[in-house]
């Protein structure tokens, strides 16, 4: 049987749906590819956007910025020091965008003008961390991305 140009074609398109067929299948049940969404309350998050955008102009605006360090015992946030460290409430977030597993929160909690995040819950690699807090009834938020 002699092959020509037209089957040719038909031939190549079949194997390519069928290698594209395989391939959707394979990514969608296979429990190696997790597709999880980066918060389960998205929708929630999405209508909390303008105070998230009004609390960073706030932290913005500050004169004295938050610093964070990498020191031997961890990861050391350094608040500002015209500030109250009694009146500073607020989290700390630091998610993994690799695993979500490994995403923790931390309340502040302050008795000088930094906080220490043990190096024990932070594993190498690229973190996302939220610092939100609020003093004196003003809301602020700071979020950078770092490796560890």
């Amino acid at each position: 049987m002699k092959l020509n140009w037209g089957t040719g074609i038909v031939i190549a398109i079949i194997g390519f749906i069928g290698f594209i067929m395989y391939f959707v299948i394979t990514m969608s049940t296979d429990k190696n590819y997790n597709h999880d969404l980066v918060t389960e309350k998205y929708y929630q998050q999405e209508l909390e956007f303008q105070h998230k955008i009004n609390a960073t102009k706030n932290a913005n605006t500050l004169k004295e910025k938050i610093k964070i360090e990498r020191i031997s015992e961890g990861l050391k946030i350094h608040f500002p020091t015209d500030f109250n460290p009694k009146d500073i409430k607020g989290k700390v977030f630091l998610y993994r965008p690799s695993d979500k597993q490994l995403d923790f929160e931390m309340p502040i909690s302050l008795s000088n003008t930094y906080l220490l995040v043990p190096e024990n819950r932070l594993l190498d690699g690229r973190w996302n961390i939220t610092v939100s807090w609020t003093y004196k009834s003003k809301d602020y938020l700071y979020q950078e991305e770092l490796v560890y």
